[in-house]
């Protein structure tokens, strides 16, 4: 009898995240404030489990492949992909304190994006 917790039982939810988790990193590439990378990087943790097709394809994508073999291995982000995050998270800050019917809501969008800025500065960069 298979183990109920099999990896196997639950595949089609890893599937389903995969591909949510895909879509919205696609999204972020043209929306400021969604963010590209976490979401490539949870769609090839769920697809590792959910879609050996969909984890091939992502691994061997020109612009995702190094950056999940990056984490995957290291637990590293690209200083070109730290300087983007940080650039497009200022960008966001500043429309947020420009649009924000209250400061106070402007400022705690802020405060979460200089903790993950900082979190993000404090990874490692991957070896040459």
């Amino acid at each position: 009898m298979p183990d109920p917790a099999s990896p196997t039982r639950f595949r089609w939810l890893w599937w389903l995240l995969a591909y949510a988790s895909l879509a919205l990193g696609l999204i972020g590439i043209v929306v400021p404030g969604l963010p590209t990378v976490p979401f490539v990087l949870l769609s090839a943790f769920a697809a590792a489990r959910g879609s050996q097709r969909l984890y091939r394809w992502l691994l061997a994508h020109r612009h995702f492949g190094p950056i999940i073999r990056d984490w995957q291995t290291h637990g590293a982000i690209s200083r070109r992909s730290k300087w983007l995050a940080t650039t497009m998270m200022s960008v966001c800050a500043v429309i947020m304190f420009l649009t924000a019917p209250k400061v106070w809501m402007a400022a705690t969008g802020t405060s979460i994006m200089a903790i993950v800025a900082t979190w993000l500065w404090l990874r490692p960069e991957p070896p040459r």
